[in-house]
C-alpha cells in the first residue's frame, strides 16, 4: 500500500505539471525564445508534446540529483574521485561557484561511494575552540544524519560507517552505522573559526584535516586519507539549464539504484532517452525539445522561488527561511510520509543550495532574502544597510552573504562575500549592535563592514546563525529589513 500511495503521488504531480505547461503546447513545433527568456515551444504533434511534458517534470524531479553529480564532475575534473576529501585551506572565493556557500568557514567536504563496500568516515571531537558543523547527505541530497556537536557523536567524535542499500551483516562495536538507499553521496563539513584571523585559519584547516575517509575493508590498517585543496582550483555546481542537465541526471540514474517512490518516473525518463543500461543518445529534435523544456522548466522554478519568501520569519520583514515548511518535514523524515512528497518544493531548493541537515535549527539555522524595506529587488548599483541589534542569540557566530541573484553563487571577482561576528576588523556600534553594508563601494569609514555588489546585476542575502539559541526561535530578538541608502 506505501509504494502504490508513492505512486499515486507521483502520478498527481505529473498532471500538476501538465497543467501548469498546457499553454507551452500548441500551433507547431519550434523552439524560439521569447523576451520574457521562456522558450515559447509548440509541438508539432502528442509524441514532441509527451516528450516535452516529460523533460518538464525530469527537470523537476532530478534537479537535486542532477545538483550534486556536478560536484562530482567537479571533483573528477580537479584530479578527484570518491572516497577523498576535497577541502579549501582558506576562505572560498568565487572560484568556488557552488550553490550558495558558506565564506566564513573552512570547508572539508568528503565524497564517498560505497558500491565496492561500507565506507568509514572520523569525525574528530571537539578540541577547545575547533569544532564541526556538519551533516552526511545521500546524493539525492537526503539527510543522513549530523555529525559534530549537533550530531550523533555530540562533539565527542566517532566513527561513521557509511552502509551500502541492503547491507544486513552485523555492525561492530564502535561504529556509528547510517544505512544508505543509494550508493554514493558527500558530507559537508564547516570547520568553524572564531576570529578570522590568519592563525585562526590556519587552526581551522588543522582540525578539518583530521577528518579521515577510508574503505571500512581497510580499517584494521587504514590507508592515509587523500586530501584535494580546491582553494586556487575552479568547482561548481550551478546548474546548466540546456542538455548538459539531462546529461547529468542519465549519469546519476546509471550509477543509482531506483528507490520506490520513485518508480513513476523509469517509463517517463525513458521516453526522453534515459534508461538504465542503455547510452543516452537524443536525435537533433529531441535534444532541440529537451533545450525548450528546461528553459521553460527553469522559468517555472524562479517564479517558485519568488514565493518561497511568504510568509516572512519575521513579521513586517522580508526575511523568510528559502524552503517550504512540506519540503524541511520530508527531508528530515526522508519522505516518509506517502502523502507529501514536495518535489516542487525540493526541486526549487536545490537550483539554489545544496546540503540538507537532519536536524535543522540544531547546529545552524538560515535566514534569506531578496528584496529590500521597500519591497524592491536587490539592486548591485544601488547601496544598502542592514541594521542588527546587539546580543545575536548565536553560541558560535552569525554572518549575511551576498550571492548573484541569477547563478546563487558568489559574485565573481568580489574581494569577499559576506562579513560576519567572525570576520577580522568588524565594527560594532556602541551599544554593541553591528550596522553591515552592501553595495558598489564602501561608505566612508564603514570598510571594515562592507560587502562589494556587482553594479550590473541582482543580488540576494542569506544570513546564517551557527548554534542558535532557544532565544532566536522564539524571536525576542529581531533582525530588521535591508533598507537602501538614499
Amino acid at each position: 500500500m506505501k509504494s502504490l500511495n508513492f505512486l499515486l503521488v507521483a502520478i498527481a504531480f505529473f498532471s500538476a505539471c501538465s497543467q501548469n505547461n498546457g499553454e507551452a503546447n500548441k500551433a507547431v513545433s519550434t523552439s524560439a525564445t521569447d523576451s520574457s527568456g521562456s522558450s515559447s515551444f509548440k509541438p508539432a504533434n502528442v509524441n514532441e508534446q509527451a516528450i516535452y511534458q516529460r523533460a518538464f517534470q525530469a527537470v523537476i524531479w532530478g534537479m537535486p540529483a542532477v545538483n550534486s553529480e556536478l560536484m562530482h564532475q567537479s571533483l573528477v575534473a580537479a584530479k578527484g574521485d570518491y572516497n577523498q576529501i576535497i577541502y579549501w585551506s582558506g576562505l572560498v572565493n568565487s572560484k568556488n561557484q557552488t550553490l550558495t556557500p558558506n565564506p566564513d568557514v573552512i570547508y572539508v567536504n568528503p565524497f564517498f561511494d560505497t558500491r565496492k563496500g561500507p565506507v568509514v568516515l572520523e569525525i574528530p571531537p571537539v578540541n577547545g575552540a575547533s569544532s564541526i558543523t556538519g551533516s552526511i547527505d545521500d546524493a539525492w541530497q537526503t539527510p543522513i544524519e549530523d555529525v559534530g556537536p549537533a550530531g550523533v557523536d555530540k562533539g565527542k567524535g566517532g566513527k561513521y560507517l557509511l552502509l551500502p542499500p541492503g547491507y544486513r551483516e552485523k555492525i561492530p562495536a564502535g561504529y556509528i552505522p547510517m544505512r544508505l538507499e543509494i550508493y554514493t553521496g558527500f558530507v559537508i563539513l564547516r570547520s568553524n573559526l572564531t576570529n578570522g584571523s590568519k592563525e585562526d585559519i590556519e587552526r581551522a584547516v588543522n582540525y578539518g584535516k583530521q577528518v579521515k575517509i577510508y574503505p571500512y575493508a581497510d580499517a584494521k590498517n587504514p590507508p592515509p586519507t587523500n586530501y584535494l585543496d580546491l582553494l586556487q582550483i575552479d568547482f561548481s555546481n550551478v546548474i546548466p539549464y540546456d542538455f548538459r542537465f539531462f546529461e547529468s541526471l542519465n549519469s546519476f540514474v546509471q550509477r543509482e539504484p531506483w528507490l520506490t517512490r520513485d518508480m513513476a518516473m523509469v517509463d517517463v525518463l525513458k521516453s526522453i532517452g534515459i534508461e538504465k543500461g542503455k547510452a543516452f543518445n537524443p536525435d537533433a529534435q529531441t535534444r532541440a525539445i529537451l533545450n525548450a523544456a528546461i528553459r521553460d522548466a527553469h522559468t517555472w522554478i524562479d517564479q517558485q522561488y519568488e514565493s518561497v519568501f511568504t510568509p516572512a520569519f519575521y513579521e513586517g520583514t522580508n526575511w523568510a527561511i528559502p524552503a517550504k515548511p512540506d519540503l524541511l518535514k520530508a527531508m528530515m523524515e526522508n519522505y516518509a510520509d506517502p502523502n507529501n512528497y514536495p518535489v516542487d518544493s525540493r526541486a526549487t531548493v536545490y537550483t539554489m543550495a545544496y546540503f540538507a541537515a537532519k536536524h535543522l535549527g540544531t547546529g545552524q539555522y538560515y535566514l534569506m532574502t531578496i528584496r529590500d524595506k521597500d519591497k524592491n529587488s536587490f539592486n548591485g548599483a544601488n547601496s544598502y544597510q542592514l541594521h542588527l541589534p546587539p546580543n545575536v542569540p548565536v553560541n558560535l557566530y552569525w554572518s549575511v552573504t551576498v550571492y548573484d541573484r541569477e547563478t546563487h553563487a558568489l559574485i565573481k571577482g568580489m574581494p569577499h562575500s559576506s562579513r560576519a561576528s567572525t570576520s577580522a576588523g568588524i565594527q560594532k556600534n556602541a551599544d554593541g549592535s553591528v550596522d553591515v553594508y552592501f553595495g558598489p563601494r564602501a561608505p566612508a569609514g564603514k570598510k571594515s563592514n562592507w560587502v562589494p555588489t556587482d553594479p550590473n546585476g541582482k543580488f540576494e542575502l542569506l544570513a546564517r546563525f551557527y548554534g542558535p539559541k532557544k532565544e532566536f526561535f522564539e524571536k525576542a530578538w529581531k533582525m530588521g529589513d535591508v533598507e537602501k541608502i538614499k
